[in-house]
């Protein structure tokens, strides 16, 4: 786990942001900290830009250009600032398009913050965070279209096991004992033969069929 997180709010609820200043540091002994905020969302990339973040939350619910400009900006303007998508309401599809538009995790906006640490930390190590009502949103769909994993053969199921795992291309390699540029051609292989977009859903796939 990262030792430090600095973080970046995109969200025009001024007393939430408030609260995330003051509390994140205080429940993460100073860990993780907020190092800016803006209320518009048409300013999310430059900010990230500016202050290089771990990490950016992103309210979906905001003024044009939305929570989902920002993020797909933020997306173009800094790949390696993580990105988490938060919202008060629980409706999926916003949470999804979020995915869709580059985020790695979704959050509920009602959790304490206390609880918002340690998915927070996993996404800047790199995981994907998802409520378990959003993963059954991202499956539905996907459980009579796309082929079972039961239908891959051994080296696919191992490829489908590690990504789900939160293997990165580097330690998939390792394991394999091939390249990484090999690696990137089975996963969009796999993906591919799964009829998914991303790790985040072949995983999600992965979990619900008990593949792991």
């Amino acid at each position: 786990m990262p030792t430090s997180v600095r973080i970046v709010v995109v969200d025009d609820h001024a007393l939430f942001v408030s609260g995330l200043e003051l509390l994140l540091p205080e429940v993460s002994g100073g860990r993780a900290t907020v190092v800016a905020a803006t209320r518009d969302a048409a300013s999310a990339a430059a900010l990230v830009r500016n202050w290089v973040p771990d990490l950016a939350l992103v309210d979906l619910h905001m003024p044009a250009p939305g929570g989902l400009g920002a993020i797909a900006a933020v997306r173009r303007a800094a790949p390696r600032t993580r990105i988490v998508a938060m919202s008060g309401d629980e409706d999926p599809e916003p949470a999804l398009a979020a995915l869709r538009a580059g985020a790695e995790g979704f959050l509920p906006k009602t959790s304490d913050p206390a609880a918002l640490l340690q998915p927070l930390l996993a996404v800047v190590d790199g995981w994907a965070v998802l409520p378990p009502e959003l993963l059954g949103a991202l499956l539905a769909p996907a459980r009579s279209a796309r082929p079972a994993p039961a239908d891959l053969d051994d080296a696919e199921r191992t490829l489908l096991q590690l990504i789900a795992a939160g293997a990165t291309t580097t330690e998939i390699a390792l394991k394999l004992h091939v390249s990484e540029r090999t690696v990137k051609r089975l996963t969009a292989s796999l993906l591919r033969k799964l009829r998914v977009s991303s790790r985040t859903e072949a995983a999600a796939l992965a979990g619900s069929t008990g593949i792991l």
